[in-house]
């Protein structure tokens, strides 16, 4: 990609992952790897790119519901889960993906590349779930 081909200087080139390609996520597989290497990727572009007034940068969303999501096996567990053990207790929705992503397409963001965005209501920062979170998830699963 060259700047002269887009008409004019600059730009923004946003991808999305998922934390799977961070951390081991039961059941994303090559999925996972996929997703590490697109990350890089995001670097590397940036790095490159970045000369030319370029910037690369990805979202990593937390789990919503789309079509797509439907083909993951027991997508709504996963779901549960994000809600209980993120710090904002919910999960993130369509939305505020669409403006993280407006301000990374923006000029507001004009300084960040080769970043990593989360929007997963801080779903990426727990290590393991506090006691009385993880409390309620065991009770509430073994109601099902």
């Amino acid at each position: 990609i060259n700047a002269e081909y887009m008409g004019r200087p600059g730009g923004s080139i946003l991808t999305l992952t998922y934390l799977g390609g961070e951390r081991v996520v039961d059941g994303y597989n090559l999925m996972g790897v996929a997703k590490a290497a697109l990350e890089s990727c995001v670097k590397y572009l940036a790095s490159d790119l970045g000369p030319g007034d370029i910037r690369v940068n990805a979202i990593s969303a937390g789990p919503i519901k789309t079509l797509a999501a439907s083909a993951i096996g027991d997508f709504s567990s996963m779901c549960a889960l994000n809600a209980y053990m993120s710090p904002l207790l919910r999960n993130t929705d369509a939305d505020e993906v669409a403006k993280s992503a407006l301000y990374l397409l923006s000029n507001l963001s004009s300084g960040v590349t080769g970043e990593n965005l989360h929007v997963d209501c801080g779903y990426h920062i727990v290590g393991t779930p506090k006691k009385a979170t993880l409390e309620k998830w065991l009770v509430k699963s073994t109601e099902k």
